[in-house]
């Protein structure tokens, strides 16, 4: 299997990223000669290693070359650090750059660090356009979506004002507001990986959160009890605290649509059935405003948590994420330099 090198400049980020369908090497179809496209500055050794790979597969696969130069972008520039000194800039604007592209339908994630361009993708590339930038991005719908998730708390609106508005913040604000931005970002990808997993896991998962909330005991005893009942709508059982003095029966569930009324109906039949009286209702969608109505009213204590709380509560416990910097922000001892 191969796949070609696509490389994307703009204004704003530098992307690149393996793009197109796997190519079977093996394969001699002569319906139709493959095309790939590698973008990057091209050396003599590349080029060889190319005229090889031609020969090998002529009439079948074919490598044309599209060289950049990279004046603006030397070496040293590649490897120069955010603020942090743990991070090198160019490959946080890639990342950057891979979560917009996808948001706007033009790439999508095939497995860990393979991308595939999609055919809106291809269109755009027909443009031959010399940059891709945010307001390129905003003619499509999904990507305007995006940004309304992004911007639908006051706070991360601030960050995509101009930029003369967003200087006239403190510093102490600015880092506020880019923590709660990169914090909601973090959450849809999560949420993304979520839904691509195996219920298996996604059960295995909901246990590993509530241990570390606190709840279940230790990770085996959790372990062994979830998943296991099976029946009458529960999935699992964890014990409250360590002692096991009570017992939480838990519904998780990958779902697409809003989860209703009436889903949240059976579970409380089925906790009744058990005599229990906490649940917890977890699925990767949300919930109507019918059904955490109705959570809210019965005498069962039923607690709801939507894919956008599964996600925060994830960041917070340190699930699915790893820490890539953290900053202590410090202010003048006043009594330090007191000499009274």
């Amino acid at each position: 299997m191969s796949y070609n090198f696509f490389k994307v400049i703009t204004f704003n980020f530098i992307f690149f990223t393996f793009v197109l369908s796997p190519i079977d090497l093996d394969s001699r179809s002569t319906s139709k000669i493959k095309t790939i496209y590698f973008v990057d500055h091209i050396s003599s050794a590349h080029q060889k290693v190319i005229n090889r790979f031609n020969e090998k597969y002529k009439g079948s696969i074919k490598v044309e070359t599209i060289n950049l130069s990279f004046e603006k972008f030397s070496t040293n520039e590649r490897k120069e650090l955010l603020p942090s000194g743990r991070y090198p800039i160019f490959d946080d604007r890639a990342a950057w750059a891979k979560t917009f592209l996808t948001k706007a339908g033009l790439v999508e994630s095939i497995k860990r660090g393979v991308f595939k361009i999609t055919e809106r993708g291809l269109e755009v590339v027909k443009e031959n356009r010399t940059e891709i930038n945010v307001n390129y991005l905003k003619r499509f719908p999904e990507f305007m979506d995006f940004q309304r998730t992004r911007n639908k708390n006051k706070t991360i609106a601030v960050l995509d004002q101009e930029k003369d508005d967003v200087d006239a913040q403190t510093p102490e604000e600015s880092i506020e507001y880019g923590f709660q931005k990169l914090k909601n970002n973090l959450a849809q990808e999560i949420l993304e990986h979520i839904k691509k997993c195996s219920p298996t896991f996604f059960e295995s998962l909901v246990v590993e959160l509530l241990v570390k909330m606190g709840y279940g005991g230790s990770r085996k005893d959790a372990g062994e009890r979830i998943g296991k009942s099976g029946d009458g709508g529960i999935d699992g059982i964890i014990k409250e605290d360590k002692l096991g003095l009570d017992s939480i029966y838990i519904q998780a569930k990958k779902w697409e649509g809003t989860v209703g009324r009436p889903e949240i109906q059976k579970f409380a039949g089925a906790l009744q059935g058990f005599r229990a009286k906490k649940g917890v209702f977890i699925t990767t969608s949300n919930f109507s405003k019918e059904a955490e109505d109705y959570a809210s009213k019965i005498e069962n204590k039923i607690v709801l948590i939507d894919g956008e709380l599964l996600t925060q509560l994830m960041i917070d416990y340190n699930i699915g994420v790893s820490s890539i910097a953290s900053y202590e922000i410090k202010k003048i001892d006043s009594d330090y330099f007191s000499e009274e």
